[in-house]
């Protein structure tokens, strides 16, 4: 098992479209490849407002470790059956496994996630409970992501 140094710079890295859902745009950091697939680090950022998107809709990560540090603005998850706002300096460990479904998030969100390993699965899960309406962005932002 080989673990590479890397270096990767912010001016270097770029937020692109492709991943996991089409309404954030995501910054690979590089760690993927250091690690050999051992571990995924990216930062997701808000693309489409929420009330577009439709959530997440409820589902699991099939991962051994995750963690999700907001770097800026907020963002809405229900984890199981509560909610949970999480703001710029937050950090959440999600357990292997938990039903959980992000809802709203702010236009100028920004997260760090670290995941084990880094081509872990996600799968639909059945909720546990309704979800709550997403705040909907001022027009003069949402006319800016058009």
């Amino acid at each position: 098992m080989t673990t590479k140094f890397s270096h990767v710079k912010g001016s270097e890295a770029e937020f692109v479209g492709g991943g996991l859902r089409d309404f954030f745009l995501y910054k690979d950091l590089g760690v993927k490849d250091a690690t050999d697939g051992r571990v995924l680090a990216h930062v997701t950022k808000a693309n489409l407002p929420p009330e577009n998107s439709g959530g997440t809709g409820w589902h699991i990560h099939v991962a051994e470790f995750q963690i999700v540090y907001m770097l800026k603005g907020w963002a809405k998850f229900m984890y199981e059956d509560k909610i949970h706002l999480v703001e710029a300096g937050d950090c959440v460990q999600q357990r292997p496994g938990i039903v959980h479904y992000l809802y709203d998030y702010s236009p100028d969100m920004e997260y760090l996630e670290v995941i084990m390993p880094a081509d872990y699965g996600t799968e639909p899960a059945e909720g546990p409970c309704e979800i709550p309406e997403p705040t909907p962005w001022p027009e003069t932002i949402v006319r800016g992501y058009n």
